[in-house]
This record gives structure tokens, sequence and C-alpha cells, in this order.
């Protein structure tokens, strides 16, 4: 490729993505690379999906799309959706089409789940936003889908209190945010980064106002605008968009 053609054909891939529904950039944070998504949840159908009508577990990006595809859908953009016990059950809070499969949970622990506070994404009537756990079972909104996860990385525009700018916990992270417009940006690290530069990332860079943190050592991202399609071990939780098929 020459010097001129490999700028042109990542202004290209920049234009293109960012021409897409929905539509995703490759960038960098403080020299640490990431990939982010930023979704219309009023234009844009987002849900979760965990297993079949029969009970099988999904697991896998590949075989969600495969099965909208069959039902005259397709799978615009997907992630893990969140923490999952060993045999793929959600540890927290987990709605489906308004159907409550794993209860809240507000107890702290070990691990990152139990680093209070934690949050809950929640998708109703064309509208999404992350609540503190606390909050969300005071509130108890109805959620048409709902992940809980943990740590809740940005809430009202502050940073988790427990984060330390120099903390060398460093690891693949993915999470979720919503912005003061409604939109919702998917975004995930490309390379090791702690949690303080990550939320920062999310408020200071995606203008997020509120973020939620939905794992680490499984963190995939499923982004065929980018011809990006991560796999692994399966899955528990996924969140997807769809859109109709071609």
């Amino acid at each position: 490729m020459t010097r001129l053609a490999a700028p042109l054909a990542a202004l290209f891939l920049s234009v293109a993505a960012a021409a897409a529904n929905p539509a995703c950039e490759e960038d960098r944070f403080e020299g640490t690379p990431f990939t982010a998504c930023t979704v219309d949840p009023g234009a844009e159908e987002i849900r979760l999906f965990y297993r079949t009508d029969d009970g099988a577990l999904i697991g896998s990006f590949s075989v969600l799309a495969d099965r909208l595809a069959a039902r005259g859908r397709r799978l615009e953009l997907a992630m893990n959706g969140g923490m999952y016990h060993p045999d793929r059950r959600p540890v927290g809070l987990y709605v489906e089409d308004g159907r409550e499969l794993a209860p809240l949970v507000l107890s702290d622990g070990p691990g990152n789940f139990g680093l209070l506070p934690n949050g809950v994404f929640c998708l109703r009537a064309g509208r999404a936003e992350v609540v503190e756990s606390r909050d969300f079972a005071a509130r108890a909104p109805l959620c048409d889908f709902a992940t809980q996860s943990g740590p809740l990385m940005v809430e009202d525009g502050a940073l988790h209190p427990r984060f330390l700018p120099d903390s060398d916990s460093l690891f693949i992270r993915n999470g979720i945010g919503v912005r003061p417009d409604g939109r919702v940006v998917l975004a995930i690290s490309d390379a090791p980064v702690n949690f303080h530069r990550f939320a920062r990332l999310f408020r200071d860079r995606l203008g997020a106002t509120d973020a939620l943190y939905i794992d680490g050592r499984v963190s995939r991202l499923y982004a065929p605008v980018l011809g990006r399609a991560d796999i692994g071990f399966p899955l528990g939780p996924i969140l997807g968009v769809l859109g109709p098929a071609d």
C-alpha cells in the first residue's frame, strides 16, 4: 500500500463506521487503544439475550447472529452483557422481555461485582439508564431488559471513589455508558487498562455521565462495520443491537 493509500483507507474506514447504525470508532485515550460504539435506544433496538426458548445457552455472537438471521433480523452490534457464574447464570439482576430471570443483589463482597456501588443497566420504552443498585431497589423501575454489574464506574459525572489513578490492576475491560442526550455508549479497551482510566474514558472522552463496568477477562465485541467478531469461551448474557436483514 502506498503512503497516500494508507491514510485514505483509514479515512474510508472511519467515515464508513461513522455513517453506520450504530456508529463505531477505533481511537486512543491517553495512549490506550479502545473501540466504542454509540447507539440511540429511541431509534435502534437494543436488547439482551441469554438462552433460547427451549433453555439452550446461546453463548456466542455467531450463534446469536445465525438465530437472528433465520428470523429475518441482523445482529448489528454485540458485546458480553453481564457477569456470570461458571454455569453461565447471571451473577446479579437479569431481566429479559420483562421477565426477571435472576434477582437483584445488594450485598457487597469480593470481586469487581461486590465493589460497591454497583449498578443496573435498564432498557424500557426506547430509553436506557444506568442506575445505582440500591437506588434501583428503592425505585423498582419496570425494565424490558436489565443487567446488573459492577462496579458503577461513573455516577452522575463522579468516578467510583475507590478507583486509583496509579493502580497496576490492568485488564482488557468493557462497559456501558449513557450520555445526557440519552444515547448509549458501548466501549471495550483494546489493551489492558486500569479502572480509573477506563472510567475517565467514558466520562471525559465519550461523554457518559453514568457508566457501568461489565467485565474484564471475557470482554468481547462484535462489530461487523469494523470487521470485528471476537471469539472465546461461551458467554452468559449478551447485549445486542438489532437491525433488519439485508
